[in-house]
């Protein structure tokens, strides 16, 4: 194979171009579409949204997700992950009460909120800690799980997965992964748009295969009456709910176009809360000297503070334990995560119009993957006060974030004087081909 010019070069090495109409090898239409076209079908494509209880909601929290996934494409592949450590823990604990039978499907259906209850008001979500907890307590049998909507056909009915547009997302991913190695062997320079634009397979193809079974674009839940229970059961299954901000009351802020942006909430979350509360009680219970009296207040007067601590704060981000302290998973997450700003200094020697963008870019892409190394390193960052190590697990999101615009910026900045070798191609390429 050669390598050919599509277009007239200054012999100069200072030389620059700005845009370059469409040749028989590329230009910068083609670059832009190209790129553009993977990007969306490693975001776009890619997300699974929860059920939400109006339509307007459902848009608003796919879009969400889509532009998450523009800025922080690691954080929605470690999200994947988390909902997949779930489902595959929800499928573990009810292997003995199922038969085996409730495979990671169901799990991953029950996860997005697709279950519901009756209330007088309206429809409260049945979480997967509450769905266990009926199993073990004998309430409801895994035979009547078609009655609750949880057959498998129902579910893929439901379902709007679309199998053409995943073979198009990989065939397109896999090509212009093809093309950009190919560009490199060839001595090829990438635009600054393309080492981003590769940048996001690695986490794409994580997401995908963490996601592959779950389902997609489900449009309604399955809606369901809860068994017969005594009062106390009631209280105990009502307090194991996750959160009540995805049931549909009409209470609070459940209706709010701000829950849009709120990740679903894992069970280990609530598990967190609930030993918080229980270390309060142990707290009580080594406290011997008091009265019955003032341990009973006391007593109130420890939960409500936990509580009231609890509700207060804003977290900003939260691991599954599980996921966190194992000794394999995370730190190969660690390393997908990094993997975003890492292959952005592909464009390393790539030329830029003046030095200075030349090292922010570079000084972006590293300052990208060591401040998301860092962050993944603290199980649980919440916004508050405190020392050194509470202002580095506050400071390198912020990092992050600022590296992420700065590299956007550059990408746009870039096309307005550009290495003229990032349109030279070798002799069998056609960019058009992977866009038709």
């Amino acid at each position: 194979m050669t390598r050919t010019c599509s277009l007239e070069v200054d012999d100069s090495t200072d030389a620059f171009v700005g845009w370059v109409d469409e040749t028989p090898g590329r230009g910068t239409l083609s670059l832009i579409v190209t790129c553009l076209f993977t990007i969306f079908l490693c975001t776009w494509v890619v997300i699974h949204p929860r059920v939400c209880n109006r339509s307007l909601l459902r848009v608003s929290h796919k879009i969400a997700l889509f532009l998450k996934c523009l800025i922080a494409p690691e954080f929605i592949a470690v999200e994947g992950l988390q909902e997949w450590t779930q489902a595959q823990k929800m499928v573990r604990d009810c292997s003995g009460l199922t038969g085996d039978s409730l495979k990671l499907v169901h799990a991953f259906y029950v996860g997005m909120l697709a279950l519901r209850y009756r209330t007088s008001r309206g429809e409260k979500v049945i979480w997967p800690n509450q769905y266990l907890w009926l199993l073990r307590e004998g309430l409801i049998q895994w035979d009547d799980h078609r009655q609750w909507g949880l057959s498998e056909e129902n579910i893929r009915d439901k379902s709007n997965a679309d199998g053409t547009a995943k073979l198009l997302a990989l065939a397109q991913v896999s090509w212009f992964a093809a093309q950009s190695i190919m560009r490199q062997a060839h001595a090829l320079p990438l635009a600054q748009l393309e080492s981003m634009t590769l940048s996001y397979i690695p986490l794409f193809a994580i997401t995908y295969l963490f996601w592959w079974v779950k389902p997609k674009d489900v449009l309604t839940p399955s809606i369901v009456d809860l068994p017969n229970m005594s009062e106390e059961q009631l209280s105990i299954f009502e307090s194991m709910a996750v959160s009540n901000l995805f049931d549909n009351e009409g209470i609070g802020r459940q209706d709010s176009l701000w829950s849009i942006w709120y990740l679903t909430p894992r069970v280990f979350e609530k598990e967190a809360e609930d030993r918080a509360l229980q270390e309060a009680q142990q707290e009580l219970c080594q406290d011997d000297e008091k009265e019955p009296i003032q341990r009973i207040e006391r007593a109130v007067d420890l939960n409500a503070r936990v509580s009231s601590r609890l509700a207060k704060q804003t977290v900003v981000a939260h691991w599954d334990p599980n996921l966190y302290r194992s000794k394999f998973l995370w730190p190969v997450t660690c390393i997908f995560g990094a993997s975003f700003g890492a292959l952005h200094l592909i464009s390393w020697d790539t030329r830029f119009p003046t030095i200075i963008e030349s090292w922010l870019w570079r000084a972006a892409a590293l300052a990208s993957t060591v401040s998301i190394l860092i962050f993944m390193q603290f199980e649980k960052v919440v916004l508050k006060r405190g020392g050194l190590t509470t202002i580095i697990s506050l400071v390198s999101p912020f990092v992050y974030l600022l590296s992420r615009i700065i590299m956007i910026g550059g990408v746009v900045a870039a096309f307005r004087a550009s290495d003229p070798a990032i349109y030279e191609t070798y002799v069998v390429s056609t960019y058009w081909v992977h866009i038709m």
